[in-house]
């Protein structure tokens, strides 16, 4: 058994002008690639094993970052099950000469860990550890539930 902390994962990246599109805004895509690396990490580090992408659920794009910008993605295990887990992923974009951070995407992230011939193995169950944690742990079973019961992903 692991705690959320073991395994919480923080990138930091620039946006730079190949990120983003010909208004100067960051890419959907490009964002979602980190986030989903940031996630990658956290789940690779929570399992000790490879893992995969399966599933990402109710991304939000809440606000555009711009050439320029810095953006921090933390990325924290809220569950795990017998052979996945669920990660919460946030994108943070700091802007030069303003003061506070602003959340401009978060989604939930699900992984498979797999062996050398792509079958799911076991990983370590969560133990969280703050009253935050233990509700996301809580609501990440009500979100897979929602997931399996509309066949979209397994």
């Amino acid at each position: 058994m692991k705690t959320p902390q073991e395994s919480e994962t923080i990138m930091t990246e620039v946006v730079c002008p190949n990120d983003t599109n010909p208004m100067g805004l960051l890419q959907g895509g490009r964002l979602v690639q980190w986030m989903d690396i940031a996630a990658a990490v956290c789940a690779q580090r929570h399992a000790d094993q490879i893992c995969v992408t399966s599933h990402i659920n109710a991304m939000r794009f809440r606000s555009s970052a711009k050439v320029g910008d810095v953006l921090t993605i933390n990325a924290k295990l809220t569950r795990a099950f017998t052979t996945s887990m669920e990660i919460l992923v946030q994108a943070w974009s700091k802007r030069l000469h303003v003061k506070n951070p602003v959340l401009i995407n978060d989604a939930y992230f699900s992984f498979v860990a797999v062996n050398s011939e792509g079958t799911p193995q076991r990983v370590p169950m969560v133990k969280p550890q703050s009253q935050i944690e233990q509700s996301e742990f809580e609501d990440a079973l009500l979100r897979r539930q929602t997931i399996l019961s509309t066949g979209k992903n397994s």
